[in-house]
């Protein structure tokens, strides 16, 4: 059975880049109109382009999704300007590795409390087409590293809300899922970034992989794409590691 995303649209917080622009595109290129966010403006219009080249509505705006109303007034800017929404991507994070005020809350405001108001705004919207919500949380949400306290403890919280909101919507047949990849590698991204600058840390994490690689944006937005569609319609509240093994 094919996935035909025809006529349905998608909001992606945290769409520019990596595992956020994979999605995007991979939801344009079966018929879905996309609204991406990032706070980089550029990087964003080349997203942006990319998905217009599919022929699909393409919709963009900078926000600071660290900040409650920023991501509301995108979100309420995205659902008018795709004419509704029947998928939620939670994508955005800080990447908190300090364990400091700063790290704790710059995770807690991007990781998790942009999930909350950005699901928020977009009910309505979801209640209505009976959508569907992915979070994106990580493989350190069970297998947390001392270098990065706040990342892990926060990503563990985003798979609990996951569960709770499920629980929530299911009444309004609005599923919601998520997603914990393993280490994701495409250019610009942390692993691309940590092969020069901490070999150690990157080869020793390669060689904690099973697969013996890295893994790619595409392989995570192809699990998106498959829990947003009617494939997956009994499902719900699940998580879904994408991470070649890691973690084993």
């Amino acid at each position: 059975m094919n996935i035909d995303f025809t006529g349905k649209k998608a909001i992606v917080c945290g769409g520019s880049r990596g595992i956020g622009r994979a999605i995007a595109l991979g939801f344009a290129a079966v018929g879905g109109d996309v609204s991406i966010c990032a706070r980089d403006a550029a990087t964003l219009e080349e997203t942006r382009a990319e998905i217009a080249k599919h022929g699909r509505k393409a919709h963009a705006r900078s926000a600071d999704l660290a900040k409650g109303e920023s991501v509301r007034a995108y979100v309420r800017d995205a659902v008018a300007a795709l004419g509704g929404c029947d998928l939620l991507i939670n994508n955005a994070s800080a990447f908190g590795a300090s364990d400091d005020d700063k790290g704790w809350t710059s995770s807690l405001a991007v990781d998790m409390l942009a999930i909350v108001h950005a699901t928020q705004e977009a009910y309505p919207a979801l209640k209505q087409s009976q959508g569907s919500v992915v979070n994106i949380s990580s493989i350190s949400a069970h297998h947390p590293a001392a270098r990065q306290p706040p990342y892990g403890a926060i990503k563990a919280a985003v798979i609990h809300y996951t569960v709770t909101q499920a629980a929530m919507y299911a009444k309004d047949r609005v599923r919601v899922n998520c997603i914990a990849p393993g280490s994701i590698e495409f250019p610009g991204g942390v692993w691309d970034r940590r092969k020069t600058a901490d070999p150690k840390l990157y080869n020793g994490t390669l060689a904690s992989i099973p697969f013996g690689r890295m893994g790619h944006p595409e392989e995570v937005a192809n699990v998106a794409l498959f829990l947003a569609s009617p494939l997956a319609s009994w499902v719900t509240g699940q998580t879904i590691a994408v991470a070649g093994g890691q973690g084993l």
